[in-house]
């Protein structure tokens, strides 16, 4: 694998995979550009060593075929804006359009091909559609660490067109890696990994995996419902994936037999409904009131919680603490938070991953406050869970 700031890019045409799947409004604008800003710095890195830039990416889940809604048309005015340069829209991906498009592209020019996700091909791996993505360059570089996990066409099977000497990750992708690969692989002690959300299910190889990495392990979110009830606990309403017991009482069990110390919830905000105007009450322990529902960590488990958090040294955040979402459980997400960013003030390594939980640091205005934002969420827990990526083996180095 070459590194993209050594290569010599003088006259070339250069394919890069980006990650755009960016929000959109009723009137197709971009409500959060954070994805189009990380990938910046790779553009103008090859935009300045006098290449011409193609850019190709999936916007949503198109079902069949092209779509309104989904066309990355609708990204380019934020594009350009942050490029600070025009940039070209092709009308499709690898047809006509795209084709005139690429012949007559100059060097310091950008080309924006239509969302790849309007052929099936994309998805599917499909080594034919690669080919013909792979014609359009000299080089191929991936920088869209969201979908590193997926071996689509644009991600892994396109690197098999090109040399090891004309293949690179990106800018972010190699800052994906390294900050991932700081967590897991050199961590400073005491190190405290943080896993919410609401389900256990698609978390559980992770914990798993980081029960014998960590020192300190908290739940939080509607997933600490299910390992209450495994431990005997009454939920009532509260979000149970009755078909996880067994497995949260095995993790349970084996944080027992290992270093790790593993801490569940000691008390919950709890509602009559799901609902920003619902009637509360905290819990004086681990069991919820029949007819309710736990939806926030409480002030007891938020103590603890900020404790262990204060004093560790390497810190690893996915999912939220509650439904923070609603203001009147979002105290348990804002203490966490808060502790992260104090935690890292005082020389603290932080690394938050995970859609939700990003959002959460975003919206409380912790987003300078933390080491690292991963842009990664399946991505970022299956190189947690230790699986080798895709698109980043078929660059040429796996995790």
């Amino acid at each position: 694998m070459a590194a993209l700031t050594s290569m010599d890019l003088t006259g070339k045409k250069v394919i890069i995979r980006v990650d755009f799947n960016v929000p959109l409004d009723d009137d197709f604008k971009v409500t959060d550009d954070t994805r189009i800003q990380a990938a910046v710095p790779t553009i103008k890195e090859v935009l300045n060593k006098g290449a011409a830039v193609i850019l190709m990416s999936h916007l949503g889940r198109p079902k069949n075929g092209p779509e309104e809604k989904f066309s990355l048309k609708h990204v380019v005015p934020v594009l350009a804006d942050r490029l600070g340069q025009d940039v070209i829209m092709a009308e499709d991906v690898v047809e006509a359009d795209a084709v005139k498009n690429v012949l007559q592209l100059q060097a310091g020019q950008v080309l924006l091909l239509e969302n790849l996700r309007f052929h099936k091909e994309e998805t599917k791996g499909d080594e034919g559609f690669a080919k013909k993505l792979a014609q359009f360059a000299d080089v191929y570089i991936n920088d869209a660490f969201g979908t590193a996990h997926r071996a689509h066409a644009s991600t892994a099977i396109i690197a098999d067109q090109f040399a090891d000497d004309s293949k690179a990750f990106g800018l972010l992708m190699e800052k994906e890696v390294n900050n991932l690969n700081k967590v897991l692989s050199e961590p400073e002690k005491p190190f405290t990994a943080i896993i919410g959300g609401a389900k256990i299910s698609g978390k559980i190889d992770v914990i798993n995996q980081l029960i014998e990495k960590v020192d300190y392990l908290l739940i939080g979110g509607g997933m600490a419902y299910t390992f209450l009830k495994a431990l005997g606990f009454e939920t009532a309403s509260s979000l149970v994936e009755d078909d996880k017991i067994d497995v949260a009482k095995a993790a349970i069990e084996k944080s027992a037999g290992s270093g790790t110390t593993l801490i569940i919830p000691v008390d919950s905000v709890c509602a009559d409904a799901f609902s920003e105007d619902a009637n509360t009450y905290v819990s004086t322990d681990q069991n919820v009131n029949e007819g309710w529902m736990g939806l926030d960590i409480g002030p007891k488990t938020i103590d603890r919680y900020q404790e262990v958090i204060l004093k560790s040294k390497t810190i690893l955040w996915n999912g939220p603490m509650g439904v923070f979402e609603m203001n009147a459980f979002q105290k348990g997400t804002v203490s966490v938070a808060e502790a992260v960013a104090e935690a890292t003030s005082n020389g603290a390594y932080s690394l938050i991953g995970g859609g939700d939980s990003v959002a959460a640091v975003k919206q409380f205005g912790f987003e300078d406050k933390v080491s690292y934002i991963s842009t990664g969420g399946g991505a970022m827990l299956e190189f947690m869970e230790g699986k080798v990526l895709p698109g980043i083996a078929a660059i040429g180095a796996g995790s």
